[in-house]
């Protein structure tokens, strides 16, 4: 009994100086050492702006206080930053990808160029659920969606690549309530897309609130930029009276098709990701100094005054919803894939 008692606390004692060595090493680690953030999408769009607001904050909760370093890496909707943080990233904690949670549906529904495989990123969290609606310019002439309905020709939504919001959200409301869309498709964000948009090129274009109001403040203080429809499960507080595009779903599948493929992916829109292989002591840290951030006093006041909305999903939450979207049932996946793919 005594050599086992000796054994066991041998055996503790062990485990425990090793988990000291590791979170020694862990919190060592980022002293001096500079984090990348790399953004999918162009300057001075909704991705941009929150990655650059906390980046100006995070580091205060990594120890070591790591300076932080924003990269815009853009192309085919922010899948060549996400390929590039899977494949070419080192996995060692210095590096963070911030690409569009949609081109993880178009990895369930078999896209082509996706080359990774979303469960095994080292998933940090999202800082903001993504109310999505469509907004035009008052020079479209839709300023209803009975208009919208009514038109007889295709209206001209600005698009960046499948897996997009700005090019998912519309192919679904097309197939599902039937609204006429043409998806102009290859703009580098929604920064060019509003000012393709501006130009008279497209009439608008749909994606989150959060980002439209801030981005497009100018155009919709003046009434030249209306929000036409809201692609949500509830209306926003600050939208009441726009109308929601389920409510317009005749069908059932057409109600499943919208939820499945606008509402749910809504809340992994704007995730941040490590590469496959990043040590699991840093993923921790870097999801808790992540969170940390998002209730920082002075991040909080930031984006309050940049009218940056905050409602954070963590890593671990990102880590069930991913996994659901992978178990979807076959007829609806069909369903969905075939609405994605229409031109």
């Amino acid at each position: 009994m005594r050599r086992r008692l000796c054994c066991l606390f041998v055996a503790i004692l062990g485990l425990a100086l090793i988990a000291g060595v590791v979170h020694a090493t862990t919190h060592d680690f980022y002293k001096g050492k500079t984090i990348r953030i790399i953004v999918g999408f162009a300057a001075g769009g909704g991705f941009d702006t929150y990655s650059r607001a906390i980046a100006r904050h995070m580091g205060r909760h990594i120890p070591g206080n790591p300076a932080f370093l924003v990269e815009n890496m853009t192309g085919a909707g922010s899948l060549i930053a996400a390929n590039h943080v899977y494949k070419v990233a080192k996995p060692d904690g210095l590096t963070i990808g911030n690409f569009i949670g949609g081109l993880i549906m178009q990895q369930v529904l078999g896209g082509a160029g996706i080359e990774f495989d979303a469960p095994k990123f080292g998933w940090i969290g999202v800082p903001v659920k993504d109310n999505v609606v469509c907004a035009l310019r008052k020079e479209s002439g839709i300023a209803s969606v009975e208009k919208w309905m009514a038109s007889k020709t295709p209206v001209k939504l600005g698009g960046t690549a499948p897996g997009s919001t700005t090019d998912d959200v519309p192919k679904v409301l097309s197939a599902s309530i039937g609204l006429p869309i043409h998806v102009v498709a290859g703009y580098k964000g929604t920064a060019d897309i509003r000012l393709a948009a501006d130009s008279g090129e497209i009439a608008g274009g749909c994606w989150a609130w959060e980002s439209i109001k801030v981005t497009w403040k100018s155009g919709l203080e003046a009434r030249d930029v209306n929000v036409v429809l809201q692609a949500i499960p509830k209306a926003h507080p600050e939208l009441r009276n726009i109308p929601l595009a389920i409510n317009f779903a005749k069908t059932d599948e057409a109600r499943k098709l919208i939820r499945v493929g606008v509402h749910d992916p809504g809340a992994i829109t704007r995730p941040y990701a490590l590469p496959p292989g990043t040590p699991k002591e840093r993923v921790q840290l870097l999801r808790k100094a992540f969170m940390d951030t998002l209730a920082d006093k002075e991040f909080l006041e930031e984006a309050k005054k940049s009218k940056l909305d905050v409602e954070p999903v963590t890593g671990e939450e990102m880590d069930g919803i991913i996994a659901g979207l992978f178990k979807l049932e076959p007829a609806l996946l069909a369903k969905l894939k075939g609405a994605l793919t229409a031109k």
